[in-house]
């Protein structure tokens, strides 16, 4: 069985009851629906097991969907100021599932209201509703932006201040169509394009500069344990 987020509970309740009640009476114009939408809900709250990279310096996707901007960052408070930032649209059909980009501490977790433009809209990073969450990956900052969308308008974040991520990480989910922003620090080299569809907590997008005196280098490892 397909592995559901516990954020569906409520919803596949609501409808289920909705849809039992009109059973009993034998309404199939509404329970029929009923039923399809609890279907709708369960697939877009799936939450399937992920495959982690493991060489030195992988970065990955914070989330699955389809790469829509890449622009270098010149907001300090955003994420690291001169570092690229991957915008990630999250379709209705895409797993909204957030992950951890890379392993670290969380250092601040900032929520900012807004408005619920459509992810898609080339305002919506800027207007919209969003959170941001700030890790601390040893040597390197980097930033996990969660941006709502029209529909349901709903950030979920569970991750606190303080609390050590392993790479690939949930931290969390935003519901029904949204937009996921990732911002690298200075130097990462980047393994994407505009246009690619990414998968969260599996999608190789960057490549951090391993520490010297270690003995690592990300090319000459493998990518997965």
């Amino acid at each position: 069985m397909l592995p559901i987020d516990p954020a569906a509970a409520r919803w596949l309740w609501i409808v289920g009851m909705i849809t039992v009640l009109f059973w009993c009476i034998d309404w199939s114009w509404v329970w029929i629906p009923g039923v399809i939408l609890m279907l709708v809900l369960a697939g877009f709250f799936r939450d399937p097991q992920r495959r982690i990279p493991a060489g030195p310096g992988c970065v990955v996707s914070p989330a699955d969907g389809t790469i829509t901007d890449i622009r270098t960052n010149t907001n300090p408070e955003a994420g690291p100021e001169d570092g690229i930032c991957i915008s990630i649209f999250l379709s209705v059909f895409n797993i909204h599932i957030n992950r951890s980009p890379f392993a670290g501490q969380v250092k601040s977790i900032e929520y900012k209201p807004g408005k619920f433009l459509d992810a898609r809209h080339p305002d919506s990073h800027q207007l919209n509703e969003a959170n941001w969450i700030h890790l601390q990956c040893g040597p390197w900052c980097m930033t996990v932006r969660q941006i709502s969308g029209l529909i349901a308008r709903r950030i979920i974040c569970r991750v606190r201040r303080g609390q050590v991520l392993d790479r690939g990480e949930r931290i969390g989910l935003i519901c029904f169509g949204s937009r996921t922003e990732l911002y690298l620090p200075p130097g990462a080299r980047l393994e994407v394009e505009v246009g690619m569809k990414v998968r969260g907590g599996s999608t190789v997008v960057a490549v951090l500069p391993v520490e010297e005196g270690r003995g690592e280098h990300a090319g000459n490892e493998p990518l997965f344990p």
